[in-house]
């Protein structure tokens, strides 16, 4: 029998260097964690936000050192998992595929379109192979909270949407804009998957805010766009940014069971290899990920 799913919450939080500047987050102090898939992007921060317990990872490092396809998706989940993160609060910078979706929106994209080639997707390998579902690839509980907390501070937002997510590091071509486009797609940004399939496998509530900074390169005022401009809409956003972790983190607080969208129950029935057939050295590797499930050996 599987042991039961985490009860109490701490909040994880994925996004830029400067969102982890609350106003507010006390007894902060950073820490490595080492995992069996390498080093994740940078230390941890570990703080508390009126007696709610917080960790905080800068995805790309402390000064943004690291381009999206050099991420070690997986150590940075993994590591969020090993700090006792039951909830992944994603923050992101994206571009926008709509007209409606104008600078400084936040969408809570609710599905996504992976377009990425060159990164490791998934934790489990030979020797211990699992499936999980991701036809639902957000926590819908997660989602309302953001949605409530955006509207109780103003924020432009709209919650569901598709995130296109591109390889890069370079930008779309304006063939490639077009065709996301024509697919529905709401938004585009670079660092969300594997995440959020990472996520999902570590059995961790995921729930993403993509911040639109800039239409993509489709729009026929994409040309009159200037450096300037974007960076002022990306510190406008990470100002909101804070102030929705604010704002969202009482809410979040008061769960006192297991998700009841399931998330915390996503390897019950997703380990595909016999106990005989697997192999003891992947099991102690994956134990910070599926020892809920798969018993040590």
């Amino acid at each position: 029998m599987s042991a039961p799913a985490p009860s109490a919450p701490v909040i994880g939080i994925i996004g830029g260097s400067g969102i982890y500047e609350i106003e507010g987050l006390k007894n902060t102090r950073w820490r490595t964690i080492a995992t069996p898939f390498g080093a994740p992007s940078d230390e941890l921060l570990f703080g508390d936000l009126n007696g709610q317990e917080l960790v905080f990872l800068p995805r790309h490092g402390r000064g943004h050192k690291r381009s999206p396809t050099d991420l070690n998706y997986r150590a940075n989940i993994c590591a969020m998992k090993m700090a006792g993160a039951t909830e992944i609060l994603s923050l992101s910078a994206c571009g926008s595929l709509r007209e409606e979706l104008a600078p400084g929106t936040f969408v809570i994209a609710d599905q996504f379109i992976d377009r990425t080639f060159a990164r490791a997707k998934s934790f489990f390998e030979p020797g211990l192979v699992a499936h999980v579902s991701m036809a639902h690839p957000t926590c819908g509980r997660l989602s309302k909270a953001l949605a409530a907390a955006a509207r109780s501070l103003n924020i432009p937002h709209v919650l569901g949407g598709t995130y296109i997510a591109m390889e890069g590091p370079q930008f779309s071509t304006l063939a490639e804009s077009n065709l996301y486009r024509s697919w529905g797609a709401a938004i585009i940004g670079m660092t969300n998957m594997p995440e959020a399939k990472l996520a999902r496998e570590a059995e961790l509530c995921y729930a993403t805010v993509g911040m639109v900074t800039d239409y993509d390169c489709w729009h026929e005022d994409h040309g009159a766009v200037t450096v300037e401009q974007v960076i002022h809409v990306l510190l406008a956003n990470a100002g909101k940014a804070k102030s929705l972790v604010q704002a969202v983190t009482p809410e979040l607080s008061r769960r006192t069971s297991a998700c009841p969208k399931g998330c915390h129950h996503a390897l019950d029935n997703a380990i595909i290899t016999s106990a005989a057939a697997r192999d003891p050295a992947v099991v102690r590797k994956l134990a910070p990920i599926c020892s809920r499930v798969v018993p040590a050996v």
